[in-house]
């Protein structure tokens, strides 16, 4: 009774501790309720603080928007800014990481160095995660232009758990020295972290990453990698910085006294109206990113669902479960069956690459911005960029053309050993989606399971269904529902670029073509996630059609013996079966007649 009664209290304590600032702030805010007639409004500007945003997206630099694409005569192209400079990437061994090294080192060859900060994992020392990042397949076409690009890649030990990220001081001292630009991409992306994890990853670390940056000498530009959904508890999302749910600062001090299981108990309360921690813990490191524009240069990049490529370095490109990837594959071999989204929803896909060439053009503009407005005005813009880095709005394609199409890719181009026939679909019914999962998930894992067991093996089936469920789960909130993102600072960055920048950089998804961007990411799927060969699709078509076969003799069988056992105990059954039997017959008599008629 006292463990739980100090525990209680412990717990009590925390709450007044943290929503005390939270609450009081969301009772003096009006907000309006999702779905109202009232449209929502930006945030205002409150307790002396500037939160930054579209507003004041070029008053800064003398611009008027969009149409203000003729300043980029004045500006360097955007190879020539990257030319003779020192980049820093954290995060860079994560999936977007690599493809933002490796369109650097293609698309801007003059870079001077990349300083990558890694941590040792697996095993594996920080020089041979990199050595193994530069030897994969991404990489072939930076190595044909360049056999010596490896020489540009600076490892840079680091753990982002660590006080000061456990850089050493000689290192600081280099990089405080050396480097223009930071592009920070490091962040957990797992939807069910545990909050202080969480925390720890993705804004504790942000918070000293920008203290490291506050020391560099030389810096041009911070560009932040955020995501769309940090502030998915809105249903209308400007390029604005929004009041954090509760501040930060207070928020770090306050679970850093509280053990695991206080954490865990009070972390619903905490993230309210958000589906998780990762959106609630990005939120939070985008208001410290902002809090920070008097001093640093900043941009904040906002991808939706990253998915493949969609060009470069080659169509389809992808190297990980994550997100949608899992799912196409899970479908693809005819494991997934079923899956609860809405499918006349908007599936905001953004292909990897795109959110690349944006990422860099922001770091770009930022830099060229801030020298911009220094030799008009001499001080620095008062305000950073938001870029919503979404495709829903400019070009949207839904859940049910993505279910259609990802089936229709998979049975062209299989997947090797394909447990079934890929057949998925899609319900928004919790009741039907239930049924599908026991009758098409649960049912056919169990005898699977039992054929193993029953010939020796381990069974396994059931563990990878319980596997997806969570997975699916995890991304329901996201396939359910839709948001609108305003995105006029990406218009506005994309008529800045010269004709040249934008063939190179191309960040316009009004050119992307749904059907074939679909198709090539589940070919990427095979080529590079499972790593199958291509040559080997005519066998994966004769398992599928063998596969066919079989689940058509079993559904005869099936029917046949159910009607039986009927019609045995039925004389009205028999009557119908009969009746049935019949005329079955009678229409292929008819339809011989009229085929010899027609001769």
């Amino acid at each position: 009774m006292g463990v739980w009664g100090s525990r209680e209290a412990s717990w009590h304590a925390a709450c007044r501790s943290i929503f005390h600032w939270g609450l009081g702030r969301s009772r003096r805010r009006e907000r309006p309720r999702a779905g109202s007639d009232v449209p929502e409004r930006p945030p205002e500007r409150s307790e002396g603080r500037e939160l930054g945003g579209s507003g004041e997206r070029a008053a800064d630099d003398g611009q008027t928007g969009p149409t203000a694409g003729s300043s980029s005569s004045s500006m360097a192209s955007i190879p020539e800014y990257y030319a003779g400079k020192n980049v820093l990437i954290t995060g860079a061994t994560g999936f977007m990481g690599k493809v933002l090294v490796e369109k650097l080192l293609r698309s801007c060859p003059e870079v001077k160095a990349l300083y990558l900060l890694v941590r040792p994992k697996a095993g594996q020392s920080m020089q041979q995660r990199v050595s193994d990042m530069m030897t994969c397949k991404l990489f072939d076409r930076v190595r044909e232009d360049d056999p010596d690009f490896h020489q540009k890649i600076i490892p840079i030990s680091s753990e982002l758990t660590q006080p000061g990220l456990a850089i050493s001081p000689e290192d600081v001292e280099k990089l405080s020295a050396r480097i223009n630009v930071v592009f920070h991409c490091a962040a957990t992306i797992r939807f069910d972290e545990p909050l202080k994890h969480a925390l720890q990853l993705n804004v504790i670390a942000t918070q000293q990453l920008l203290s490291l940056a506050k020391q560099m000498h030389h810096l041009e530009a911070f560009v932040h990698i955020s995501t769309a959904y940090a502030n998915c508890n809105r249903k209308h999302i400007d390029e604005v910085i929004y009041p954090p749910p509760v501040e930060p600062k207070k928020l770090i001090e306050s679970l850093e006294w509280m053990d695991d299981g206080i954490v865990r108990d009070i972390t619903p309360r905490l993230i309210g109206d958000r589906p998780n921690t990762y959106t609630y813990t990005k939120a939070l490191a985008e208001y410290l990113v902002q809090q920070e524009q008097d001093k640093l240069n900043i941009a904040i990049i906002r991808p939706s669902i990253v998915g493949a490529s969609w060009k470069e370095p080659f169509p389809g490109w992808i190297d990980n479960f994550n997100g949608p990837s899992g799912v196409f594959i899970a479908a693809g071999k005819g494991i997934l069956r079923t899956m609860r989204a809405n499918n006349d929803a908007v599936a905001d896909l953004i292909p990897v690459d795109v959110v690349i060439n944006l990422t860099l053009a922001a770091g770009w503009y930022t830099a060229e911005r801030r020298r911009k407005t220094e030799k008009l005005k001499n001080e620095r813009p008062k305000t950073s960029l938001v870029y919503n880095c979404t495709s829903g709005g400019i070009n949207p394609f839904h859940w049910g053309e993505i279910e259609h199409h990802v089936m229709s890719s998979f049975k062209r181009n299989p997947l090797d050993q394909a447990f079934r026939r890929p057949n998925a679909n899609i319900t928004s019914n919790y009741l039907i989606n239930q049924y599908w999962i026991l009758v098409s998930h649960k049912f056919p894992a169990l005898i699977y399971d039992l054929v193993l067991r029953l010939s020796g093996q381990k069974p396994q089936m059931m563990r990878i269904f319980n596997r997806l469920h969570k997975a699916i789960g995890l991304l329901e909130y996201f396939s359910s529902q839709d948001w609108e993102w305003n995105s006029e600072n990406m218009s506005m960055l994309l008529s800045q670029l010269t004709p040249e920048d934008r063939k190179t950089f191309n960040f316009d998804v009004r050119q992307l073509n749904w059907p074939e961007y679909i198709e090539n990411y589940c070919i990427g799927t095979k080529k590079y996630v499972l790593n199958e060969d291509m040559s080997d699709i005519p066998a994966a078509r004769q398992h599928l059609r063998k596969l066919r076969n079989i689940r058509y003799t079993f559904n005869t069988l099936l029917v046949v013996f159910i009607w039986r056992v009927f019609i045995a105990r039925s004389q009205m059954a028999r009557n119908i079966w009969y009746f049935v039997v019949s005329l079955c017959f009678k229409f292929l008599s008819y339809f011989r007649a009229s085929s010899t008629i027609t001769n």
